[in-house]
């Protein structure tokens, strides 16, 4: 047990563990953010991006500073969760899931990245039918979206195959250049026809509390 009940959330499926990521497990992130295991083309749709600095020593600050001050920053209007994805007890990314004014419309969002080792094997599939397993039977969410560069094939790939519907598209920078986004939303009724029944959650009621988040109802 941590002194912050978000970091004992824990979601469990059968192909891997996403863990609330502590002070320790961002440690043994680390040295993928490091090495350059975070960065990927398309980039991630997060800019600024810390991970695309080119001194190793300031892409882990810059990461760890957006870590701790997404942590710490818990309102009715906005939260983040963060967490490492660990396979066969390695940990080889991160999941993060974000509340919008979650009180209001039940909106979360997803963010993420993998190491380049655990690319391509279905991992990323994985890790968002965790996340998305955590928004609609842990929290009570009513709709989850994500958004991606138009070319990068994985993200969006992995969103059409959990059920998620076009949603339009947006202009953004990154790495100083216009990029085209798309966006992508999976209401609650398409996620429960298509729902799984082999993931675990755990520590979620503290967190509840810990948010602010008012249990909504779930179809158990």
């Amino acid at each position: 047990m941590s002194l912050y009940a978000p970091l004992d959330v824990r979601v469990v499926t059968p192909r891997l563990e996403l863990v609330g990521a502590s002070d320790e497990m961002l440690g043994l992130l680390a040295p993928l953010v490091r090495d350059g295991g975070a960065m990927a083309d398309p980039p991630p749709w997060d800019d600024p991006c810390s991970f695309y600095d080119e001194d190793p020593d300031r892409r882990v600050e810059g990461w760890l500073r957006g870590v701790w001050r997404g942590r710490g920053t818990v309102t009715a209007e906005r939260w983040r969760l963060y967490f490492a994805v660990v396979v066969d007890g390695e940990p080889v990314g991160e999941q993060d899931l974000i509340g919008h004014d979650f009180g209001t419309f039940g909106t979360v969002e997803t963010s993420s990245w993998l190491a380049p080792s655990a690319r391509g094997q279905g991992v990323g599939v994985e890790m968002r039918a965790a996340i998305l397993h955590l928004a609609f039977v842990g929290l009570g969410a009513a709709e989850a979206r994500s958004e991606a560069a138009i070319d990068n094939v994985a993200s969006n790939g992995v969103s059409e195959r959990l059920g998620y519907v076009r949603d339009g598209t947006s202009w953004a920078t990154h790495q100083g250049k216009p990029v085209l986004g798309q966006q992508w939303r999976l209401v609650r009724d398409a996620w429960e026809a298509n729902r799984r029944q082999d993931i675990e959650l755990s520590g979620v009621e503290a967190c509840r509390t810990a948010l602010g988040v008012e249990p909504r109802p779930s179809r158990d």
